[in-house]
């Protein structure tokens, strides 16, 4: 628990400075964790509409760099669907849960929806839970229930599951929550973006030493800028937009 804690506090801390709007790093993701099954018809509709793409990112700490958003993983989403998209208005905005388990910020979705109206939401979920013990068969009911609230309120949904750590590997067991996402993004058909084999593929090929504790402030603003990058890919691709729309 203490090293996913650490590995929280040195992606998530780190002053601003100068150089948070420079290009990410390079970070190669196979395609195969870049293409979904599922689809974003929401999303679709709306670009081809030219009306606004409206993006609710809801997540815990790992969602954040404190004083400094401008570098986080969503901020740097909306500048690459932006750029990817720039006919398109794409507004984002993020509520943080930080201590929150699934069935804690499942509660919350439909008020939050109804208050942001937003097209697509990404819930960003399962690092507390995995931190806390919860149960396995509690955290996929808490993930099934807040998918079907999601679903009935009428937006579209990307699943975001735990982020990866090799200090922790030997101290929680995180696949009982990969896997239980994974099982309740199938049978709801919502694309499920893979962040932990994301994040360990950069680790497995050297791009990230996400062991070492020396480089809180610079790992954290590169590894926000290729997961903002990845999961922007990702979305255009589960909405199916093609040059056409990109144009």
């Amino acid at each position: 628990m203490f090293g996913l804690t650490l590995l929280a506090a040195l992606l998530a801390a780190a002053p601003a400075r100068a150089e948070d709007t420079a290009e990410p790093p390079p970070c190669d993701v196979p395609a195969y964790l870049l293409s979904s099954e599922s689809s974003l018809p929401k999303v679709t509709e709306a670009v081809k509409a030219a009306q606004p793409l409206n993006v609710l990112v809801v997540g815990s700490r790992s969602s954040s760099i404190p004083s400094n958003e401008t570098s986080a993983y969503p901020a740097r989403l909306q500048a690459a669907l932006q750029a990817a998209l720039p006919s398109a208005t794409i507004n984002l905005s993020v509520e943080l849960q930080a201590k929150s388990t699934a069935d804690e910020t499942g509660g919350t979705l439909v008020k939050l929806v109804e208050a942001k109206k937003p097209t697509l939401v990404i819930w960003q979920t399962g690092t507390v839970d995995a931190m806390r013990s919860i149960d396995p068969d509690d955290f996929r009911g808490a993930i099934n229930d807040g998918v079907v609230a999601l679903r009935n309120a009428g937006v579209d949904v990307v699943l975001v599951n735990l982020q990866y750590s090799p200090r922790t590997e030997t101290m929680i067991s995180a696949p009982p929550y990969l896997d239980n996402m994974r099982v309740v993004a199938q049978q709801h058909d919502v694309p499920l973006f893979d962040r932990f084999a994301i994040m360990k593929q950069w680790s497995d090929a050297g791009y990230f030493d996400l062991f070492s504790t020396s480089h809180g402030v610079d790992l954290a603003k590169q590894v926000h800028a290729c997961l903002g990058r990845a999961l922007s890919k990702f979305v255009i691709d589960a909405a199916h937009l093609g040059p056409a729309q990109q144009n």
